[in-house]
């Protein structure tokens, strides 16, 4: 049979539609086989690499170029916390004893260019790991808070920097007893130079796919200059919110100890775990917990933060670093021996138990009465990241070992456990010394130490010589040069709560831990960690502190106490006392004949300031810090505010007058407050204690 042409036709029509129809299919195929590829590539090196940004900031973009650096000799040691000059160290290495005193065998630590180098770079971007914790555990990024719309308020800046980045809530949330609606602008207070894609302190890592962020020292203790958007480093960042920050995390509730919220006395709910004793029990309700952390959280007034984990609500206000010649450390100086005269001990503190609660597991039946199994339990029933979280009838310290990310050492931050562990000393509270591998011991914390005592504010603008020695007169006179004398203004004492009279919780903070101590000792500085086997130990010198200050620090036979910090900087480190409560805007005073009286009593306090999101003025709240009538009312506003009742902030205390039922004229008030506010990086006067 013979085809038609029409039949031929169609059949060639046919064959090229299918031909057509299998090149359309094919070619497809192949762009989707190529897009898989694509996606299987970028996949496998995005879960290879491991990427944290940013790096350290440039000088250059810092006052310190400007600032008179510190007496800290380039050239001296610290022999764990004994400080040897540079004349009296070069006379030393001529010996074969002075070289072994000043070996790192011995603990010697060399202050160099490059040990100061090292600490700025890990005061900026260390972490020590505490971005696990932090985004697999606390889920800081799971919350209305997160990678999204911070990324959008970031670039809204258009590069120009903030003193308080401010982020559009993404969805309704309640927390606690508050609920944030969808849209609401959150005030986290969080700090962005020019030019920056991050906050400071702020880090991100990308590792194995996933994004992480932590937080390194400066976000608490480096700050942008309103004005010019130039990085004050060693300022307090005094307005970030991390109650709130925490709060709106997905589970907030592993910051328990943190706040006053006990989970023996919340109810039990519906996991089941494997407890001290292996047997089946079940762990607080988890709902129950977070909503009464919350609303403990949400109590912190901005720039402040709890480091004591006594399971008590009592933060305190972030201290400046201008450290150096400014020991004890700590609000109620409990850090104040080995290196750098306590200041390391300190650093490692805020990078321990601090910034991951995990560290303080094989501890916690002694410091908070809560056996390894349920306190560990609690922090990881609810974490964000479900490889993370504690699965049902499962003992927690087993399925914490099989998690832990830094296998062989007790928490997920990256420590070391000194001798003795899980026993603390008064060198380091909890036993646990944050250290990364591959470095020496102590080597980074050190390394900040050392920066730190390096930095000072930058210098005021030069005032009047003749009224600022009538301010340092009135300093003298009114007995303030007792406690804040020398050149850092600091007697380096801690005076007794009793006498000091301010909100006496966080005096006995730390009562808790000296009942947990044995002698402190070491591992020289040249070990290198991780530790080997059998690592030589050595005793930390206690004499370098006095036993009555010590057991001040510790409350140990008494009530506890204060230090007295040192006024370097107060122009930059408003608002005042431990607890940051003495606050007052510029426009809450004004003077007349009898003096200066309140105006905007709606202004006074964190209640009327930091809570509203006004800065306090330093002039206005020195003002209040001195004169008892005006300090009366800061105190009532406080108390008027549950917030601040929940969280002991009141401003009260240190009852050190310098007005008219002292003696003092509203000018000899106005002179020594600007005497106050000129002690800057090179203070032009240094009242000198009679003898």
């Amino acid at each position: 049979m013979v085809s038609s042409p029409e039949q031929t036709k169609d059949a060639n029509y046919g064959f090229k539609s299918q031909k057509q129809s299998l090149l359309q299919t094919f070619f497809r195929l192949r762009r989707f086989l190529i897009l898989l590829a694509v996606i299987i590539f970028v996949g496998f090196w995005a879960y290879q690499i491991d990427i944290t940004l940013p790096k350290a900031p440039s000088i250059n973009n810092t006052y310190t170029p400007l600032t008179q650096p510190t007496a800290q000799e380039i050239g001296s040691y610290d022999v764990l916390g004994k400080v040897v000059n540079k004349d009296v160290a070069a006379n030393l290495l001529k010996t074969d004893a002075g070289k072994q005193l000043l070996s790192e065998n011995n603990g010697a630590v060399a202050i160099t260019e490059d040990l100061i180098e090292l600490g700025r770079k890990a005061f900026y971007t260390e972490t020590f790991g505490n971005e696990f914790f932090l985004t697999d555990v606390t889920g800081i990024l799971d919350g209305p808070l997160n990678i999204g719309n911070l990324t959008k308020a970031i670039a809204s800046l258009g590069g120009k920097h903030t003193t308080n980045l401010q982020v559009s809530i993404d969805r309704d949330m309640k927390v606690g007893e508050h609920t944030f609606k969808k849209g609401d602008i959150l005030n986290t207070g969080m700090d962005v130079p020019a030019g920056s894609l991050f906050p400071l302190g702020i880090v991100t890592r990308i590792n194995h796919g996933k994004i992480r962020v932590g937080i390194t020292c400066a976000a608490c203790h480096a700050a942008v200059d309103k004005t010019t958007g130039r990085i004050l480093e060693g300022a307090p960042n005094n307005d970030l919110d991390t109650g709130t920050i925490l709060a709106l995390a997905s589970n907030s509730a592993a910051w328990f100890r943190q706040t006053g919220a006990n989970p023996l006395m919340v109810r039990r709910g519906g996991t089941t775990y494997i407890n001290t004793d292996n047997q089946k029990a079940r762990l607080p309700k988890a709902e129950a917990l977070e909503a009464a952390v919350d609303e403990e959280l949400l109590a912190w007034p901005p720039g402040n933060f709890d480091s004591t984990g006594d399971n008590k609500n009592n933060p305190s206000q972030n201290p400046s670093s201008y450290t150096f010649a400014a020991y004890p450390y700590g609000w109620s100086g409990n850090a104040a021996i080995g290196w750098f005269h306590g200041l390391t001990t300190l650093n490692s503190n805020v990078h321990g138990t601090n910034s991951d609660q995990t560290t303080g597991a094989d501890a916690s039946k002694q410091l908070l009465g809560i056996d390894k199994e349920t306190y560990l339990g609690i922090i990881l029933q609810n974490s964000a990241n479900s490889a993370f979280r504690l699965p049902k009838g499962a003992k927690p310290s087993e399925f914490f070992q099989k998690i832990d990310p830094t296998p062989g050492t007790p928490g997920i931050n990256e420590v070391i456990q000194m001798p003795g562990y899980p026993k603390g000393s008064p060198f380091i509270l909890d036993g646990l010394m944050a250290n990364s591998p591959g470095q020496p011991v102590a080597a980074q914390l050190n390394g900040m130490s050392a920066f730190q005592n390096s930095l000072a504010p930058p210098p005021v603008k030069t005032l009047h010589t003749t009224s600022l020695q009538r301010g340092a007169a009135i300093f003298t006179k009114a007995g303030c040069v007792e406690c804040h004398s020398g050149r850092y203004f600091t007697n380096n004492h801690v005076i007794a709560a009793g006498e000091i009279k301010s909100q006496s919780s966080r005096a006995t903070a730390q009562a808790a831990f000296a009942q947990n101590f044995i002698t402190p000792q070491t591992y020289p500085s040249n070990v290198s960690v991780p530790l080997p086997k059998n690592s030589p130990v050595l005793d930390v010198p206690t004499d370098i502190t006095a036993q009555e200050d010590y057991k001040l620090a510790f409350a140990i036979g008494n009530s506890g106490g204060y230090k007295v910090p040192s006024l370097i900087g107060l122009y930059l480190t408003a608002p005042y006392l431990h607890d940051g409560g003495v606050a007052a805007s510029k426009e809450a005073l004004q003077e007349d004949t009898n003096g200066y009286k309140v105006v905007q009593p709606d202004q006074l306090g964190i209640a009327g300031t930091s809570l509203k999101g006004i800065a306090p003025d330093p002039s206005a709240s020195l003002r209040v810090l001195v004169d008892r009538n005006l300090r009366r009312q800061v105190v009532v506003a406080s108390h008027a505010q549950p917030n601040l009742q929940k969280s002991n902030v009141d401003g009260s205390g240190h009852n050190y007058w310098v007005d008219k039922q002292a003696g003092f004229t509203t000018q000899d008030q106005t002179e020594l407050i600007e005497f106050l506010l000129s002690l800057d990086d090179n203070p032009e006067i240094v009242p000198v204690q009679s003898p």
